[in-house]
């Protein structure tokens, strides 16, 4: 535009052109990305109108009607967990398919929250794409999914709602370049609880750092996500379904907030690595990604069995269905689903755990298999765990008898008993503390560690996925929300370190990846606890951007230089720095620490003695 042009432009999103002068130089070289083909900006300047800036910030002034792009300012705050600026002046709508969307921008990205993909379905049927014709606020976030809270009920049953965070929005609707790779995240909670809402999924880091879209997704969760009946209809995954919807809906719509529906990388965490797993082998979903991290998917045995080896209808029905249906007086009802449709959520509510269920549409496989001829994803895969993962889904324990401990948390002691070398006990002045180090321990392997590192080896040896990298964190951040194990998890305190001394030992567990993960320590308010937990969650963000733009989770020295990331481009080029990925002949893991490391898959020998060696899947 010419310079006459630019301050109604700027005006126009409630902003002034940007002003340029000695006292704030600006170097455009890792911000401006593809609009770096120009090589002079319009900025306001003390040195008169019609000033224009290189992408250095050297200003000069030139001829009023020259055509070039313009710079205003950015005076949008941060968001943080209890805070945004939804007034209309940083407001922003994005046109797609029959929708007017309205979402806000922020200081890092453009925020679209509660946007709607699918009306609420009937009670125990499969939802549908959402496309009617309206102009839909997405100013907030819409409820979660019916659950129970820790004051009781929480959410609704109209909650199939969605969250993007974008970097670039297109000019256009019809603007196709410059799209970015897309993240979507399917939240963890025994898929009992959760909500893509949560302040620790928030997408704006991952969004402005990561150079991505991150998409994150509500889901029916419980009975009315789960519920299966031998009755030929209600077969059940409805939560499955919907996050197949929303994947759906994504594909359809996100080129419009800046995203490309041809590069989504799938993320889940615990129930939603579980999820992301049978999504990897769901033919509705097979063909809809091109790659999936895959956080502490609970992937062993003992209480997660059912994870791995999926129930039929049948043995759902008898396991946990039975019992429901005599308690709400639907046993013998003509129709069984319609009498449980006509029985309040908040009855229904309280039931056993959910079971995901070999329906024949969404899930066909009971088992774990590798056999290529059957409908997967050739994808990229990223996955792996916490030290100790177990450790905050475990009981601590109450008695400082080690066999009383083990047999507890149901596993067998003459395990541990029979094996002291490789589960040993530590005899600090802790008792209890001495036997939850064993407990966590064994538990961790049986698990999450030893399938996790057999089914690795297995998909690799089976050309079953494109790539597939493994990783373990030795260093955590218990998200205050869910610590059920206080204060294990948590570095020790003391006077010289107030937040914790993460060079002491400590539990890493289970969903202590997370705030690194997003980059979120700050966003929801808890401290950092030395001058490493900041670059520490800037270098994991960039692991997991990198492999979501282009299938490796190791960022080139470009980009990190491009962009300033320099305590990251150190740990990437450092001796050592090449995160490997697993082969057949190799298999190692990423030892997620400051600095990392490539080690070999650990723990082999507990594997064994446990009947869960690396070829456990052969």
């Amino acid at each position: 535009m010419p310079y006459s042009s630019t301050l109604p432009i700027c005006e126009n999103i409630s902003e002034t052109l940007y002003t340029v002068n000695a006292g704030n130089p600006l170097n455009l070289t890792s911000t401006l990305g593809h609009a770096l083909n120009y090589t002079s900006f319009w900025v306001a300047s003390s040195k008169g109108p019609c000033a224009v800036t290189d992408i250095y910030g050297n200003v000069k002034i030139s001829n009023c009607n020259l055509s070039l792009p313009a710079l205003c300012t950015q005076s949008a705050p941060f968001a943080n967990s209890t805070y945004t600026d939804t007034t209309s002046k940083y407001q922003v709508t994005v046109n797609t398919g029959n929708q007017a969307i309205t979402g806000f921008r922020d200081r890092r990205t453009f925020r679209f929250q509660g946007i709607r993909y699918a009306a609420q379905p009937e009670r125990f049927t499969y939802s549908q794409v959402y496309n009617e014709t309206a102009a839909l606020s997405a100013l907030s976030y819409g409820q979660s999914c019916l659950q129970a809270g820790t004051t009781g009920i929480a959410g609704g049953e109209d909650c199939l709602f969605l969250n993007i965070y974008t970097p670039h929005l297109p000019s256009n609707g019809s603007d196709s370049t410059n799209l970015k790779p897309v993240l979507f995240f399917i939240h963890g909670g025994g898929f009992v609880s959760g909500s893509g809402a949560d302040p620790e999924y928030d997408g704006g880091n991952m969004a402005s750092r990561g150079d991505v879209v991150v998409v994150s997704i509500n889901y029916r969760l419980g009975i009315f996500g789960f519920l299966a009946l031998d009755d030929g209809i209600t077969n059940g995954n409805f939560g499955i379904a919907d996050q197949i919807t929303a994947l759906d809906w994504v594909r359809a719509n996100i080129a419009a907030f800046g995203g490309d529906a041809n590069l989504i990388t799938l993320i889940g965490q615990s129930a939603g690595a579980a999820s992301v797993r049978q999504l990897l082998t769901s033919p509705p979903a097979v063909g809809k990604f091109t790659g999936a991290i895959v956080q502490s998917d609970p992937l062993g045995l003992g209480e997660f069995y059912n994870y791995m080896s999926i129930p039929t209808i049948e043995e759902e029905v008898v396991a946990i269905v039975d019992p429901v249906l005599e308690s709400t007086g639907c046993a013998n009802a003509t129709s069984q689903v319609s009498c449980l449709r006509s029985v309040s959520a908040d009855e229904l509510l309280i039931t056993n755990l959910p079971y995901l269920v070999v329906d024949g549409t969404y899930i066909t496989q009971s088992n774990i298999t590798f056999n290529t001829s059957l409908p997967h994803a050739k994808v990229n895969i990223l996955a792996g765990m916490l030290h100790d993962d177990m450790a905050g889904l475990i009981s601590y324990p109450n008695t400082t008898n080690i066999s009383q401990a083990i047999e507890a948390i149901g596993y067998n002691a003459a395990v541990v008993l029979d094996n002291p070398s490789l589960f040993p006990e530590p005899t600090g002045s802790n008792a209890t503390t001495n036997i939850f180090n064993v407990t966590s321990h064994l538990s961790t392997d049986y698990g999450f560690r030893c399938v996790n590192h057999a089914y690795a080896v297995s998909a690799v040896s089976d050309g079953f996925f494109e790539s597939y990298w493994f990783y373990q964190f030795e260093r955590s951040y218990q998200y205050i929300e869910f610590d059920p194990n206080a204060p294990v998890c948590q570095a020790p305190v003391d006077q010289e370190h107030p937040y914790g001394d993460t060079s002491l030992p400590y539990f890493r567990c289970h969903g202590g990846d997370i705030l690194y993960s997003f980059g979120n320590i700050e966003f929801v308010g808890v401290p950092l606890r030395d001058n490493i937990d900041l670059p520490f969650e800037q270098y994991i963000l960039d692991l997991w951007a990198s492999f979501t733009r282009t299938s490796n989770p190791n960022p080139t020295s470009d980009y990190l230089s491009a962009r300033g990331y320099t305590s990251t481009l150190d740990q990437v080029t450092a001796s050592g720095g090449t995160w490997q990925s697993v082969t057949s002949s190799s298999a190692t893991l990423r030892s997620l620490d400051w600095p990392s490391s490539q080690i070999a898959f650990d723990e082999a020998s507990q594997c064994d003695v446990l009947d869960i060696p690396l070829d456990y899947f052969s």
